[in-house]
């Protein structure tokens, strides 16, 4: 008997546990003081629209984080601290100041998903060759850039599934071919005329969305 209630405790012990761990990965962090306080449990932090600055050593505290926004925070530097977060799987850097990406940022190995949209400073060629680096990364997301066409650094990806495109000024599909993991390319709000758009009934390896 002794030994079913302590088999029955420790079986509560760990669903407990499985339990605050599933509940700090569904709350999202709005405010860096507060996400401080036990940065271990952090796996959400939105600071969207906010002014940020902080040190790499305090960006280091996050060894769990997952998802970061810095959107609209008018970043002219990514600062170097967030490279070194290896459990950051999506990143949301739409709408900053910054011309490129740190070197240091092909450090983020297990990243799968970045926004870059609204971005009219980025050296775009420079801030693709250094994202193709990235092993894991399976979505990339250059909506409302400018853009007519892709730099060739785009062929250097090996794994990238997802593209978006939208809200740009591409007048035909762009020469994405050799990607051969793409599964879906989206290229709404461009300026590709009607009859190229016919063409998304061909098989191009990849599901287009106009």
């Amino acid at each position: 008997m002794k030994k079913i209630v302590q088999l029955s405790a420790l079986l509560f012990f760990f669903t407990s546990l499985s339990f605050a761990q599933i509940n700090d990965k569904e709350k999202e962090y709005t405010s860096m003081r507060e996400a401080l306080i036990n940065p271990e449990k952090v796996y959400r932090l939105n600071l969207s629209n906010q002014d940020i600055s902080l040190s790499s050593e305090q960006w280091s505290q996050f060894v769990n984080l997952e998802y970061l926004n810095l959107k609209n925070d008018h970043l002219r530097e990514i600062p170097l601290g967030i490279t070194k977060i290896k459990s950051l799987k999506t990143i949301d850097l739409s709408g900053n100041d910054f011309s490129k990406l740190p070197d240091a940022f092909s450090n983020l190995v297990n990243l799968e998903e970045i926004y870059l949209n609204d971005e009219k400073n980025m050296n775009l060629p420079k801030t693709l060759s250094i994202l193709s680096n990235l092993p894991k990364l399976k979505t990339l997301h250059l909506e409302n850039d400018n853009l007519s066409k892709l730099p060739s650094e785009i062929l250097l990806f090996k794994n990238l599934e997802n593209l978006y495109l939208n809200q740009n000024n591409f007048k035909k599909i762009p020469e994405i071919q050799t990607l051969d993991h793409l599964k879906y390319l989206d290229l709404r709000d461009n300026k590709i005329n009607p009859e190229l758009q016919d063409m998304k009934n061909l098989n191009f390896g990849f599901k287009i969305n106009f």
